[in-house]
């Protein structure tokens, strides 16, 4: 590919974040739809779980296989049906008849989703080739992604307020034609000297073991968490998980490469990205049902509650990022754990009437921590890889970010219908107690991982991974503290 301008280059990094934004909003924008969607079309919890992971879950499934795909067929035009794809099933999901339609529709809403964060990556590391420059690009991509997810809740409150829950699927479709249009316009051709093989066996084991896991989460408080009905649904992940371990590392071009997770910067992305995003999703999930359905809130009063998070993560999320670049990822990772878990343990005493004071506090610590997390999740995975491996490890990160949103919905929807019952009433803030506790859990994790992964030891696990992969070719420098 040709050595772009610097303002060519610029257009390229915003086109690349205006797809992103929106496949980012629509990950979150749903949450405060939530009960006027339930109302409409006569859903029960695990249907408004399902509304939400059934987008997550594919996009989680399908992100390896269309980062390979494209490089095989071309980065721009994979980019460009994937936008199309996206603002097709947009439009579907705002005329769905019935919740097994909006379900279907928002599957594919996440196929064309899943064609655009990786690619998009792939995008950015041939544009932008000098080091520091790809590192300051990540993080305003990855500030992007974080962004987009908290407006979600605002701007889908305001929609819903004011025209209906349909509306927040209308959103999609300007942006998308017209980064449609400017991709054609701005963004060059671009494919893999020598692409990858499809691993179709290794794809169906990791769609087979996400949906799976996630189906049993959601649907075990219905059908019971001893029949034989869930119990199954949990020892399927577990085959498919070990399917992999013994397929993958057999094949010369595996959909993943085991031999990522002998790096700790990376493995440790990898468990930091579920579990931050764990904690998002079910911080939203657990909220939105609070102050419209316990509080009495309306969908507009419920998404400006959340404000104060989204202001949070646009300040702070570019800000991470230049943290990251210059001084390493640890003190973003373990400042954003400490928030994060934090802004849990805070409402882990909500009742009916605390005071909306206290809850907007809390939102502000959590959007805090949010945007500390999201930055160094994408820098950390490709710190020390050789540069034709970064498009795939930045997949896996992002592969990450969605399971962990799926997880986190599917964790919290259960344990709240497991201690009450689904019912929506007075007693639900107490069953949400177990939530909020999980939560303080996930910020944890992202605190202890944080330090364990950013040291010297972890910096020559993924000097030796790197060397190991490929070590003739040059590396992303690695960024620890």
């Amino acid at each position: 590919m040709p050595e772009l301008s610097p303002r060519r280059r610029m257009l390229v990094l915003a086109i690349c974040c205006m797809s992103l934004f929106i496949v980012g909003l629509d990950s979150t924008i749903v949450n405060v739809a939530l009960p006027d969607i339930q109302r409409d079309l006569h859903a029960g919890v695990s249907g408004l779980q399902w509304t939400i992971d059934a987008y997550t879950l594919v996009l989680a499934s399908l992100l390896m296989l269309s980062g390979s795909t494209a490089d095989r067929i071309g980065r721009r035009r994979t980019f460009q049906f994937g936008l199309m794809l996206f603002s097709l099933g947009s439009l579907l999901c705002s005329v769905a008849p019935g919740l097994g339609w909006l379900v279907l529709f928002r599957m594919v809403q996440a196929v064309g989703g899943s064609m655009l964060n990786p690619v998009a990556m792939s995008i950015i590391s041939n544009t932008f080739t000098d080091s520091r420059e790809r590192a300051r690009a990540i993080g305003v991509w990855a500030g992007a992604v974080g962004i987009s997810m908290a407006l979600g809740p605002v701007v889908g409150g305001a929609l819903v307020g004011t025209v209906g829950w349909r509306a927040i699927f209308w959103i999609n479709i300007p942006v998308g034609l017209a980064a449609v249009l400017l991709t054609a316009r701005y963004v060059p051709e671009s494919k893999a000297p020598r692409p990858r093989r499809l691993d179709l066996v290794g794809q169906v084991l990791v769609v087979v073991m996400l949906a799976s896991v996630t189906y049993g989460i959601i649907e075990g408080p219905g059908a019971g968490w001893s029949t034989a009905e869930t119990l199954g649904f949990f020892a399927l992940p577990a085959a498919a998980l070990i399917g992999l371990l013994w397929y993958e590392p057999r094949r010369d071009e595996p959909l993943i490469d085991l031999r990522f997770f002998r790096s700790a910067p990376f493995s440790g992305a990898t468990i930091i990205a579920v579990s931050a995003f764990a904690a998002m999703g079910g911080f939203l999930f657990l909220n939105t049902l609070y102050l419209q359905n316990v509080r009495g809130f309306s969908a507009l009063h419920a998404g400006l509650c959340t404000l104060p998070m989204a202001a949070m993560t646009v300040v702070f999320g570019p800000l991470s990022g230049r943290l990251v670049s210059t001084r390493g990822p640890r003190l973003s990772l373990l400042v954003a754990g400490v928030a994060m878990a934090a802004s849990g343990l805070m409402l882990t005493g909500l009742t009916d009437r605390t005071s909306v004071g206290w809850l907007i506090f809390t939102y502000v610590v959590f959007g805090f921590g949010f945007a500390m997390v999201n930055p160094p999740i994408t820098n950390t995975a490709v710190s020390g890889m050789p540069r034709s491996q970064a498009g795939v490890a930045a997949a896996t990160a992002s592969t990450s970010r969605q399971v962990g949103q799926s997880l986190g919905v599917a964790i919290a929807g259960s344990v709240v219908a497991s201690n009450a019952a689904g019912a929506m009433d007075t007693g639900w803030s107490a069953a949400s107690r177990t939530g909020w506790w999980i939560v303080v859990g996930y910020g944890a994790v992202v605190f202890l991982v944080g330090i364990i992964t950013t040291g010297r030891w972890a910096r020559r696990t993924a000097e030796r991974t790197a060397a190991s992969l490929n070590p003739e070719e040059t590396k992303i420098p690695v960024t620890t503290s």
